[in-house]
């Protein structure tokens, strides 16, 4: 990984490395990202088929039609969003540790991307159950209220990196809350089977293999294409947070210089009166 994210804050990288948080990796990476949106925009909107079958009276058809190419941005987002919020659960725990910058900054980058990804998870999936289930929201549905519980942890896990402290208690602070938030992962994952009597949610798709050919297809396009562009986001928000260490760094090295000049100048000053006083004294 230290290809992508570059080298620890904690080893002082060149200063014209920190200008930017782009690379030829990254810019290839976003090429591919870009050309992965797009083909996955065909499949799922052109190719693939809506989920139609023959109902139960002649003539008729049943089934979610249109509305399950938000599959194709829905199930990616909820994977992504439990990798994203595991890897950030895994570098806190190297943080505590290791008491590394790097990790932290790691840990700081994945969060942000988890919240974006579950709260994208939370919003396709609102919009995929009013027709579906006739509702927007099911205060009863495990799978949702346990969804929406993981967003809160780690957006109060944001929230709390920007309460103003020295940066390795913000730091700890964070690392612990970003640790223990990841006992919510498996739950929201496996809530479905846990409590199947208390959610609207179907049993995983993928597992029951309950899809198949081009539809099955664009699903695995849209788990990689997901991919890729949450490792892009990551690279750069965790460059972006390495600038962030260093300018904090800096700005606090600089604090300190200042203060010590400061209480340098009385003893400075006081040093040049007993040296005119002694000067000027006759025998």
């Amino acid at each position: 990984m230290s290809f992508l994210l570059g080298r620890s804050p904690d080893r002082s990288p060149p200063r014209a490395a920190l200008t930017h948080t782009g690379s030829r990796t990254t810019r290839i990476l976003g090429a591919g990202v870009l050309v992965g949106v797009v083909g996955l925009g065909l499949c799922a909107f052109i190719f693939s088929p809506p989920d139609s079958r023959p109902g139960p009276e002649a003539g008729t058809r049943i089934g979610q039609f249109d509305v399950v190419r938000l599959m194709y941005v829905h199930v990616p987002a909820a994977i992504w969003t439990y990798v994203a919020l595991g890897t950030c659960a895994a570098a806190s725990a190297v943080y505590l540790w290791r008491r590394s910058t790097w990790w932290d900054s790691l840990a700081h980058a994945c969060a942000e991307i988890g919240v974006v990804l579950c709260a994208v998870t939370l919003l396709t999936g609102m919009i995929w159950g009013r027709p579906v289930w006739g509702t927007w929201w099911e205060w009863g549905d495990v799978r949702l209220v346990t969804t929406l519980v993981l967003f809160l942890a780690y957006a109060g896990y944001l929230a709390l990196r920007s309460v103003p402290a020295a940066p390795e208690a913000r730091a700890r602070r964070a690392a612990i809350l970003g640790l223990g938030g990841a006992v919510l992962i498996p739950i929201v994952n496996r809530s479905v089977e846990w409590w199947e009597n208390r959610t609207l949610h179907q049993q995983s798709t993928l597992e029951e293999l309950r899809i198949e050919d081009l539809t099955l297809f664009t699903l695995v396009l849209g788990i990689f294409v997901m991919g890729l562009l949450v490792l892009w986001l990551v690279v750069h928000r965790f460059r972006l947070a390495w600038l962030e260490a260093e300018a904090e760094s800096a700005g606090l090295q600089a604090a300190l210089a200042e203060r010590r000049a400061e209480a340098a100048e009385p003893v400075a000053a006081g040093a040049g009166e007993d040296g005119a006083g002694e000067g000027s004294a006759g025998p």
